[in-house]
């Protein structure tokens, strides 16, 4: 009995062999064909398709077209736009540090009312001090005539002069201004040397407050505004800081 049963078994897979090979069309006896041969007519241009990998452009599927309908061309995706060509925005323009001075108390008080039409934070006016100043100094003079003639006798000896900046020292003559006294000293020995009598050192001015208008990052806008303020910039030029 049990042989007949493997017998069974070995011809039924011996059957099923030759069924699913096609070995038994002839008889009629064969699986159901799985291909359809119809869609392999439908295909557009398969030829144009390609496998990329997944950093490319992302591939586009064509659809199966009815047969009979007319073909449109594929049109592949637009490239993306490189870096050389995207727009590269301007760097901002990059601002100098300028000062202007000095400037006195009462220069200083219409240059504050002036710049505040300016940005906040562009501009700072800085304490500092004005140094005292020394002249070589004639005078004071007893009448105008005396006076002229000082001035004739310092022409002759081609020595220049101006009037004092101090109504205090009129009717008087100005024959040097220095930063220092000893500077102002060495001015008066060379002018003796030149036959000029009478002649003193004085102080023409003593320290007093002053400020420094600075402009920590300036670009050239805000630089065309400031020397615009032509008035209350009282004549001193930007210039770059120290």
């Amino acid at each position: 009995m049990l042989r007949f049963f493997v017998l069974v078994l070995l011809l039924a897979n011996a059957g099923y062999y030759a069924w699913s090979q096609g070995l038994l069309l002839e008889w009629g006896l064969a699986p159901a064909s799985q291909s359809e041969p119809q869609r392999l007519a439908q295909q557009i241009r398969p030829e144009v398709l390609r496998v990329v990998g997944s950093k490319t452009q992302p591939t586009v599927a064509v659809p199966p077209v009815p047969t009979g309908a007319a073909q449109q061309p594929v049109s592949a995706p637009a490239p993306a736009p490189s870096p050389a060509e995207a727009p590269v925005a301007a760097a901002p323009e990059a601002g100098e540090c300028l000062q202007a001075g000095v400037f006195d108390e009462e220069q200083a008080a219409t240059l504050r009312r002036a710049v505040t039409s300016l940005p906040q934070g562009s501009w700072t006016l800085e304490r500092t001090t004005i140094a005292g100043r020394w002249m070589v100094y004639m005078g004071r003079f007893a009448d105008t005539d005396v006076l002229a003639k000082k001035r004739a006798e310092l022409r002759e000896m081609s020595v220049p002069y101006d009037r004092p900046a101090s109504a205090s020292l009129e009717p008087g003559l100005s024959l040097g201004r220095f930063s220092t006294e000893e500077a102002a000293q060495r001015g008066l020995s060379n002018l003796t040397a030149k036959g000029v009598r009478t002649a003193r050192v004085v102080q023409e001015r003593t320290d007093a407050p002053g400020y420094m208008l600075r402009l920590p990052a300036a670009d050239s806008a805000l630089r065309a505004k400031v020397e615009a303020l032509r008035a209350p910039m009282a004549g001193k030029a930007l210039r770059p800081c120290n």
